[in-house]
């Protein structure tokens, strides 16, 4: 990710990449003139405004502490850290220095989901009943040291919350591990978010072919999501009258009207750096995903696998 995290800083306004450092050199030749830096702490030496964290998971604690007691505000991908305590600490670091911290759950940027959240907000689906996703696709090689839940479903989980505004309360999975790594590699989960609404995440590492779906069902319809082209659809309720008296029994919706928004699509992750950029110039509106927020979606996460290992609803603080 860090490529791409470079590629966003060059090109958006009022943002200078100035510092790039990384241990084990730049395999990606992202860092151009730049001197490729040993360490955090050679970063802070050259007094950037703010850092972008993407290493692995189990170096986030350890960076941004550093980067929280040098005053240097941070953007970490996602999961925001290795469990819920680092996760937590984290964000207590930073909000005790006054500082903006946003983890880098990117999905939430994505311009179907965005366009869905607003419609969410303006009642074009009236009461939500359910949100379904599902997340499938080959094994990145570049994953080595969490398993499917905290790499993929963290999106889900992120996403969900957002997009419905409302919290995860119980958390009930079924993880399994059929690739001989040392991580799970699917999970199917049913969860219960505020004000009774169902949830249902199904994530793996284990399909041919890529699925990003996120699918909205309520009072008037539903809405799918297609993150992997940014598509939205809308499926209304019919309200058409039924003569077919066979069919006519059925005591539950019909089919109305389809409709694919035309949206524009910007990259996601431009749009999250220009949100975090706002917010750390202090301008209304920046919409990021704040540490507490992430330290939240790892504390699902952990839900998720404790709930695998038991067979139990999991409750979330």
């Amino acid at each position: 990710m860090g490529r791409h995290h470079a590629r966003n800083l060059r090109a958006i306004d009022g943002v200078d990449l100035i510092a790039v450092a990384d241990p084990a050199g730049d395999p990606f030749g992202v860092a151009g003139n730049l001197e490729v830096l040993p360490g955090v702490e050679a970063l802070i030496a050259q007094k950037p405004d703010y850092v972008v964290v993407a290493t692995p998971t189990v170096y986030h604690e350890q960076i941004g502490l550093a980067l929280a007691e040098a005053g240097v505000h941070a953007l970490i991908e996602k999961p925001l850290a290795a469990d819920t305590g680092a996760a937590k600490r984290l964000a207590e670091a930073f909000a005790s220095k006054g500082l903006i911290g946003a983890t880098g759950h990117i999905e939430r940027y994505n311009p179907a989901l965005q366009n869905l959240r607003r419609r969410l907000e303006h009642g074009d689906l009236g009461d939500l009943y359910q949100i379904c996703t599902r997340r499938q696709g080959p094994f990145p090689a570049r994953i080595a040291d969490v398993g499917v839940v905290k790499d993929l479903a963290s999106h889900d989980i992120d996403l969900t919350a957002w997009v419905t505004q409302r919290k995860f309360e119980l958390v009930a999975a079924r993880t399994m591990h059929k690739a001989g790594r040392e991580y799970e590699d699917m999970v199917s989960a049913t969860c219960q978010l505020e004000g009774g609404l169902m949830s249902n995440h199904l994530v793996n590492w284990l399909t041919p072919t890529k699925e990003r779906l996120t699918i909205v069902t309520g009072e008037k319809g539903m809405f799918v999501a297609d993150t992997l082209t940014a598509d939205l659809t809308f499926y209304a309720n019919g309200n058409v009258q039924t003569t077919w008296d066979d069919i006519a029994q059925f005591r539950g919706v019909s089919e109305g009207d389809v409709t694919r928004f035309a949206i524009p699509k910007p990259e996601p992750l431009r749009t999250e750096h220009e949100h975090f950029r706002d917010a750390v110039l202090g301008k209304e509106g920046a919409d990021i995903v704040t540490m507490e927020q992430g330290a939240r979606v790892v504390e699902v996460c952990e839900a998720m696998i404790e709930s695998g290992k038991t067979g139990q609803f999991i409750s979330v603080s």
